[in-house]
């Protein structure tokens, strides 16, 4: 893959497309924490481990969103280390959801995700 050079920089079309789709998935990461933390079940220690990666991974998203919205976010350098820095975020929800998923059918946690 060829890096970009220091100057140059993507179409904004593009930008904007990746930027809808970062909002969307940052959406989507903030209301199953919503979701997940108005449960009315008691909290347990085990809880803390998924609750962490998602607070972690949506603040990174938050931070990407914050970085695509710059108008210096068409430089093709800034605009790619915001995608890897997104993806990156976007693994530790995952994460965190899956950790939260195992720990409910594990019926480790007390607070369910699945009902």
């Amino acid at each position: 893959m060829v890096e970009p050079g220091p100057e140059e920089k993507i179409d904004s079309t593009f930008r904007n497309g990746s930027l809808t789709a970062a909002g969307i998935i940052l959406g989507f990461s903030l209301n199953f924490i919503s979701h997940w933390v108005s449960n009315p079940n008691d909290w347990s220690k085990i809880d803390i481990l998924p609750m962490l990666l998602l607070m972690v991974g949506i603040a990174i998203q938050v931070k990407v969103f914050a970085d695509l919205l710059a108008r210096d976010s068409l430089i093709a350098a800034k605009y790619d280390r915001s995608r890897r820095l997104f993806l990156i975020g976007l693994a530790i929800v995952a994460a965190g959801i899956g950790l939260a998923l195992l720990n409910d059918i594990l019926g480790l946690g007390s607070m369910p995700i699945l009902g």
